[in-house]
């Protein structure tokens, strides 16, 4: 199937999901992602700030403030995904694409987790994000853990990886968290 289709239509599927169901996975997720060795062992992570039809990331925020993690959220600077160190107190605007970016200029030095975000996820780990390639631009030189966080309606192997995609170590779902073995890291 070709990409735009199956984004199109999973933005749909996304956008349909009852808020109080969305609310419960949500809920079930951020408590296994909060018990994963990943997070128990991260220092630093990064998160985006999410569209609402995403997993709301707002409980994750605060999750790592209470536990002093640092946090930072990307930007896009010259078609490159850049992140940027936040707190309670920065301040955000909207990206061409509609997501919030931090107006902040303190760089995230090191991440030790990074959330990754998408709308189409294989069970090997592969993604189909929103199309602009940044997130694969940014794990190709990433060594850090990647998780990522999908609804079971997510879930769908009917399509292809590319050559330059790159696999997430673990995806967390409502109904399982698979870990990617295989993937090259």
């Amino acid at each position: 199937m070709e990409k735009a289709f199956l984004r199109k239509q999973m933005i749909n599927t996304l956008e349909q999901l009852p808020k109080k169901r969305k609310q419960k996975k949500e809920r079930l997720m951020q408590q296994m992602l909060f018990a994963s060795q990943a997070w128990q062992n991260a220092s630093s992570i990064g998160v985006i700030r999410a569209l609402p039809f995403e997993f709301d990331t707002q409980p994750i925020f605060a999750q790592a403030i209470k536990e002093n993690k640092r946090i930072a959220v990307p930007k896009t600077i010259d078609k490159a995904l850049h992140f940027f160190e936040v707190d309670g107190d920065t301040l955000y605007q909207k990206s061409a694409f509609g997501v919030e970016e931090p107006i902040s200029e303190k760089a995230a030095l090191h991440l030790d987790l990074v959330l990754v975000p998408g709308l189409i996820f294989s069970t090997a780990g592969y993604r189909i994000g929103f199309g602009g390639g940044y997130y694969d631009r940014f794990l190709a030189n990433y060594r850090g853990k990647t998780i990522s966080m999908a609804f079971s309606e997510q879930i769908n192997d009917a399509w292809q990886p590319e050559a330059f995609d790159i696999p997430v170590d673990k995806i967390i779902t409502d109904s399982y968290d698979a870990t990617n073995e295989g993937a090259v890291r």
